[in-house]
């Protein structure tokens, strides 16, 4: 009987010895540094806490996030691959994108982590000083008037376009390869304006370069509450925010989809974390996974349909 216990024990130790050992991962579609990897690493150790085993950080650039998400979404669900996955690959992506290696209903939401206000802005030289002026001025020079994105698909390039279908507006996109080079050619005068995160926009408006006519949320911002919301100005509903949600495989456990939510919730609600997450120009996710998932088909649905009549195509 003593023979039978230790040959159990032998047998068992390995399983045992792999299961405290295994790791948890927290892809990041994109390379170390943007605001996907910040989010990553800001919210690992809430997700070490929930599941009482270590994490890391695995950034998986490429194909614009493609690549990225489609791992996870390829992942076991067993509670050891998680994603940062930003508004973009999850809720406009499966739209404009034809071949798209995942669907939608390969990830499992699980937290909100942050989301990131977006503001119009024009060249204060411009001569308008509210959404009516800039409205009325590109009706009476159709084609004259231009709008910067760092890309096809990106929050500032649905913006302007769901700006332009809700308007019946002509206004030339010019993408760019990033919000940086985007926001200066709006600076240079090159561009006439463009949605571009508050945080990074209004220090150019509190030193006069810029002019910031409308934000892109439900409510003004803190960061800017002189400023008006778009919808408060004759567009109801109108809404481009930006945003980041950790989500894992389909099929991931409801158990863990809870545990790591309530903690994530908690550890973004420190005053601490929050600190972190305002210097980054973000406002901290506190969504329950249900929430999450109410975000993600009422952005879809919005998107689809700009993305159909507008006839968008990624780059």
């Amino acid at each position: 009987m003593r023979r039978r216990s230790l040959v159990t024990t032998a047998v068992a130790a390995p399983a045992l010895v792999r299961a405290q050992s295994r790791q948890t991962r927290i892809v990041v579609p994109f390379a170390p540094g943007g605001p996907a990897d910040f989010l990553a690493r800001l919210v690992a150790p809430a997700v070490a806490e929930a599941l009482k085993q270590s994490v890391v950080v695995d950034n998986k650039a490429g194909a614009g996030g493609t690549i990225g998400v489609d791992a996870v979404a390829k992942a076991a669900p067993d509670r050891s691959t998680f994603a940062v996955v930003p508004v973009g690959n999850i809720a406009v992506n499966p739209t404009l994108i034809s071949n798209l290696p995942y669907k939608q209903t390969d990830l499992v939401p699980i937290a909100m982590l942050a989301r990131v206000e977006n503001a119009l802005v024009v060249r204060t030289e411009l001569p308008v000083q509210s959404l009516k002026d800039l409205v009325e001025l590109a009706r009476r020079r159709p084609g004259a008037l231009s709008f910067a994105s760092p890309g096809a698909g990106s929050q500032a390039h649905l913006a302007g376009e769901l700006l332009k279908v809700r308007e019946r507006l002509f206004i030339v996109h010019v993408p760019y390869r990033g919000i940086a080079p985007a926001l200066n050619d709006v600076l240079s005068g090159e561009v006439t304006l463009m949605f571009a995160p508050l945080s990074l926009a209004l220090p150019h408006v509190k030193a006069g370069k810029l002019r910031a006519l409308g934000v892109a949320s439900a409510n003004r911002s803190p960061l800017a509450p002189e400023v008006p919301t778009i919808a408060e100005q004759g567009l109801p509903a109108f809404e481009a925010v930006s945003w980041y949600a950790l989500m894992g495989p389909a099929g991931t456990p409801a158990d863990v989809v809870a545990r790591v939510n309530a903690e994530a919730v908690r550890a973004l609600g420190q005053p601490d974390v929050k600190d972190k997450l305002a210097a980054q120009g973000m406002a901290p996710g506190s969504d329950s996974p249900q929430q999450l998932a109410a975000t993600i088909r009422a952005e879809t649905e919005r998107w689809a349909a700009v993305i159909r009549t507008q006839n968008l195509q990624p780059e």
